[in-house]
């Protein structure tokens, strides 16, 4: 018997670790994006290029005591999915067709660029209680699964 994982749980795990970039004091979101079992682009939350985050800066989303969730336009950060977006521009990869793999399930916002992308299917962790995105998906034909992994703990070959 084989201790190899699937290749959802393994590009999954791969989001866990791309989270641990994140510069938001919140949540540690880290999205993978897939095509044929390739890795095209990774992307965690943070602030923008060349700008402050929240680790030097304070995170305002704290201080004004707004909710998870809500009020996304005061954040500074980019969220993981956006940036993996981002980066498939950015560098010219063709992430139509592709595997969105991430350690949260999206907002809204990034469920409407996920459609607009041509990802295809999409993978999380962990589903946040704002599940508005999923109506969006069903819409668009976007397949969505949740892994709920147990534990992130790399196994060792014997």
């Amino acid at each position: 018997m084989s201790n190899r994982p699937s290749w959802d749980n393994y590009f999954v795990k791969l989001a866990w670790l791309v989270a641990e970039r994140s510069t938001c004091v919140r949540h540690h979101v880290g999205a993978v994006i897939v095509k044929d079992k390739r890795i095209l682009t990774t992307g965690y939350n943070g602030a923008a290029t060349s700008v402050k985050d929240c680790l030097e800066m304070g995170c305002l989303r704290n201080e004004l005591k707004i909710p998870s969730g809500q009020r996304h336009e005061i954040c500074r950060a980019i969220h993981a999915e956006q940036n993996a977006i981002i980066q498939g521009g950015y560098n010219g990869i063709n992430i139509k067709d592709a595997t969105l793999y991430c350690t949260h399930s999206p907002c809204v916002l990034c469920a409407k660029m996920i459609v607009n992308t041509g990802i295809k299917r999409v993978v999380a962790d962990i589903e946040y209680s704002d599940n508005t995105f999923k109506a969006l998906f069903l819409e668009a034909n976007i397949k969505f699964f949740t892994l709920h992994l147990e534990n992130l703990i790399i196994a060792q070959v014997t």
